[in-house]
């Protein structure tokens, strides 16, 4: 037999130094080879606007304003639609977890009460501010039937009245709309250009809500004549509706109270006020009956000499 090898000491190999201007060889991956090296990314990202909307209505709502909520919904591309919610008092737990499931950071609810008043919930979840809103002067694009017409998913343009930064209350308001209204820029459900604008504008203490397409002429050729800016006019796309602010919340439907409308007259007064308009008519023509009857017993009649003339 042949005697065993000795096993030799392993030798320790030295690292072989590499120039610094010889160029790194690139890495192979599944997807064939990476030629770039990979940049890592600051620690302080920029901010990104990824706000979402969750928009839902309470249930035995009428038809009009169920088109009111899907004319709202079709003009907000950021925004995500669900069932219907009963409107309770627990409402507002309800909504909550709908909107933590939806992964969105605001809510707009349409609430309908005795088939008639029209109420929106406007919240940022789960923490607060809310602001409850009286609707009024409801028209939808079915029922104007206006000529303005927009694409869809387009962003809109945000335009306020000067009198949005008077009052700190409306301060609160306008930014809590630019936050649900305004389409985050690179949403994967907008286009990235402009070619409506919402306005929004304070008259009487009511916010009055319009729509508008920004047409700008056009040649031919699809290019725009020269002063064609000068040349651009607005034409109103729809749907209308007035605001009219009740109170300010400080959490997520519900909690302390950061503001109250003293000009504010909830729809039930208004029509107790007309019941009891329509009630002082016929309590008038009662009177009226009963002066007549006094007036007949004090004054009586006195006998005709003639009366039995033709009686023989």
């Amino acid at each position: 037999m042949g005697k065993k090898r000795k096993h030799s000491e392993a030798e320790v190999e030295v690292p072989l130094k590499r120039d610094e201007n010889t160029p790194q060889r690139p890495k192979r991956t599944l997807f064939g080879w990476k030629d770039k090296i990979e940049v890592k990314e600051s620690d302080s990202k920029a901010f990104s606007n990824k706000e979402k909307v969750l928009v839902t209505c309470s249930r035995r709502i009428s038809y009009r304003y169920r088109h009111l909520m899907m004319n709202v919904i079709s003009l907000l591309p950021h925004c995500k639609k669900d069932n219907k919610v009963e409107s309770k008092d627990s409402k507002g737990t309800t909504l909550n977890e709908l909107v933590e499931l939806q992964g969105c950071s605001s809510c707009l609810f349409f609430e309908c009460r005795k088939g008639k008043d029209l109420y929106l919930w406007m919240a940022k979840c789960p923490n607060g501010p809310s602001v409850k809103f009286l609707v009024n002067a409801v028209h939808t694009m079915e029922e104007l039937k206006l000529t303005g017409n927009h694409l869809k998913g387009s962003r809109p343009i945000l335009t306020f009245s000067t009198n949005f930064d008077k009052d700190p209350h409306w301060k609160l308001l306008k930014e809590m709309i630019m936050q649900t209204f305004g389409t985050p820029k690179g949403h994967r459900k907008s286009k990235p250009y402009h070619d409506h604008l919402f306005v929004f504008s304070i008259v009487d203490d009511h916010i009055w809500f319009r729509n508008y397409q920004i047409s700008v002429p056009h040649s031919e050729a699809n290019k725009m004549d020269p002063g064609g800016l000068d040349k651009m006019t607005l034409v109103e796309v729809g749907p209308r509706f007035c605001l009219s602010p009740i109170k300010i919340f400080g959490g997520s439907f519900g909690g302390p109270t950061l503001y109250s409308n003293p000009f504010y007259v909830s729809p039930n007064q208004i029509r107790s006020l007309e019941k009891r308009q329509k009630a002082g008519k016929y309590a008038k023509k009662v009177k009226a009956k009963k002066r007549r009857k006094m007036h007949k017993i004090s004054n009586p009649l006195e006998p005709d000499e003639f009366a039995d003339m033709w009686k023989e």
